[in-house]
């Protein structure tokens, strides 16, 4: 009893004190790097519909999370995103109704964002490596391009080469 009365009598102090502390911890300009990918998207391959991608701050802006769905609805996956200020790099854990999940690290590079994998197993048990670049087009619009390797070096095949367009106002 007199440890919970302890506690209790401390417990304002720790409120009183988050509330007064105003600094937004994300609000630096390594975490806005990728606010670009922050949107209601449709998302286009090769000229055709493939889905729809919604991005948003979450978190006091930490957090961006995606919540894509395919075209059919048969295949969605959130993805959270965030700046680790730690060892500098972003980060983001993906995950999807058909049991996928995919951890990626990186960096923005020359105006994109580059995240990549460690080594993963594919289906077939084969070891790969994965790289998914985003890229701010001028015109607003967004390219997704991910890559796979067997090695991470220069021999990557492409598996997705998105482009992101900003859904019109009111439109569903």
């Amino acid at each position: 009893m007199k440890y919970f009365l302890a506690f209790i009598t401390f417990l304002p102090t720790i409120s009183i004190n988050a509330q007064n502390d105003s600094a937004c911890a994300c609000c630096t300009n390594d975490h806005r790097q990728f606010d670009f990918w922050v949107g209601d998207w449709e998302v286009f391959l090769n000229d055709q519909l493939a889905g729809t991608n919604t991005i948003i701050l979450m978190q006091d802006s930490c957090i961006i999370q995606e919540n894509w769905t395919s075209v059919n609805g048969k295949f969605s996956g959130t993805s959270y995103n965030f700046y680790d200020a730690h060892n500098e790099q972003w980060h983001q854990t993906w995950v999807d109704n058909q049991g996928g999940n995919l951890q990626l690290s990186g960096y923005l590079e020359n105006g994109s964002m580059v995240l990549r994998s460690s080594e993963v197993m594919n289906q077939k048990g084969v070891p790969i490596y994965h790289r998914i670049t985003w890229t701010p087009n001028d015109d607003g619009s967004v390219r997704q391009h991910w890559e796979s390797s067997p090695n991470s070096s220069d021999q990557w095949s492409s598996l997705f080469d998105g482009l992101y367009k900003r859904k019109e106002a009111g439109q569903d």
